[in-house]
């Protein structure tokens, strides 16, 4: 295995290089679906259309769904790479790091940011197969394929299914929580991050978290309350 694998990622830089650039992936993918979404509130037409042309993209030179299924592969390998990198990171860290006195508010700190990217990152995973499961499959969608895509959705976040709705806020919540961290992150690792910048760096992380979780937490609360039906 350590052969197989290249030596600049068994480093501690290329782990953290393969982090940012794979988030970088998951960041960018996130707000392309984010706006995707939310053409849901433009009527079932322009959303069922939205659907249909993620499918057909690239038509008549490629096959049908080619595009879709490269990206799907694309977004596969990068949550793969990015949380193995994660896990090794963590590994390594907790295997050099000495024993020895640190301020309480550091630790705290440090400890918040732990069990934000770890479980985070495990909530995070389990929302997409769950979503894919749910939006791709139609295996645990109540109107299963024999419906349109506007349509599913309006099924899945109805009033009566609230619970649906508390589970999606909640891990969107904590994705919001991981992207924040996670794009503050990247910037150190990039060496962005300075005295001067380090104000709008982390406005700049807050700020697309924000919008990104907004984005996506509009849609099922629209529907659930019958703003969107």
């Amino acid at each position: 295995m350590a052969i197989a694998i290249p030596a600049i990622y068994r480093s501690t830089v290329g782990k953290k290089a393969v982090m940012a650039v794979t988030g970088a992936i998951l960041v960018l993918f996130l707000i392309a679906h984010m706006i995707g979404n939310l053409k849901i509130f433009l009527g079932a037409g322009d959303f069922d259309h939205y659907a249909h042309w993620l499918r057909t993209m690239g038509e008549p030179a490629v096959p049908h769904r080619t595009l879709l299924t490269i990206l799907e592969i694309v977004l596969v390998v990068s949550v793969v790479l990015h949380m193995w990198s994660a896990i090794s990171l963590g590994k390594r860290a907790a295997h050099a790091r000495p024993v020895k006195y640190q301020s309480k508010k550091k630790s705290h700190a440090q400890g918040y940011a732990t069990y934000t990217m770890r479980y985070g990152g495990i909530v995070v995973a389990l929302f997409i197969i769950w979503h894919l499961l749910d939006l791709t499959f139609f295996a645990v969608n109540p109107l299963g394929s024999d419906a349109t895509p506007y349509d599913r959705v309006i099924a899945d976040f109805d009033g009566s299914r609230w619970y649906i709705t508390v589970w999606y806020v909640l891990a969107v919540l904590l994705v919001g929580l991981h992207l924040n961290h996670g794009i503050w992150s990247a910037f150190q690792t990039l060496g962005l991050r300075s005295p001067r910048s380090n104000g709008a760096l982390r406005v700049l992380a807050g700020g697309v978290a924000g919008v990104v979780t907004l984005g996506f937490i509009a849609v099922p609360i629209s529907v659930t309350f019958g703003w969107v039906s």
